[in-house]
């Protein structure tokens, strides 16, 4: 994982319970970092913000786009392997409300790195083991039919290897 600091939407309820059931006896040391959430900003679409941005400028530029926009409730998609790694991601559809908040998120003027990847909305199953064949098989097969709320950005230092730390949490408010 690369250092900077990530945009996440930390996820609640039944759903969050199911991912880290997963996430426990899957990859113990992910269950054991932040909480079970979705990548908006870091890993796809845009990279992360440089460590240090200080988290008046992250409020400043963000807290306008959090306070008119509603919170979204979706479905995951069903598991994959993250462009040939050996993550496990839940997808989210990388359309309608959600990228509009990513984009505005991504055009707020804030420093973003360069990604590697197209915007791809998703929950980690599993980051760090090699992936097993038995492993990848039951982790395909995970399931999580309850509606996915994005209800709020959490904003998270990383500066790798040091453990993630939360510098800001703004409620969707629209």
């Amino acid at each position: 994982m690369k250092a900077g600091i990530f945009v996440v939407a930390e996820l609640g309820g039944a759903v969050r319970d199911r991912i880290l059931e997963v996430q426990r006896w899957a990859d113990p040391r992910l269950a054991a970092g932040t909480p079970p959430h979705v990548t908006m900003v870091g890993s796809s679409g845009v990279g992360p913000l440089p460590l240090g941005t200080p988290v008046e400028l992250l409020r400043e530029r963000i807290e306008p786009i959090t306070r008119d926009t509603a919170p979204i409730s979706m479905k995951f998609e069903r598991p994959h392997r993250f462009m040939q790694t050996d993550i496990i991601v839940l997808p989210l559809d990388p359309h309608g409300p959600l990228r509009t908040l990513h984009e505005r998120v991504a055009s707020s003027g804030l420093p973003f790195e360069r990604a590697r990847f197209q915007f791809s909305p998703h929950a980690t199953l599993s980051f760090y083991p090699r992936m097993q064949p038995e492993m990848l098989k039951r982790l395909l097969a995970v399931r999580i039919d309850d509606d996915v709320e994005i209800t709020g950005l959490q904003f998270y230092s990383t500066p790798h290897p040091q453990p993630s730390t939360r510098v800001l949490d703004l409620r969707l408010e629209g």
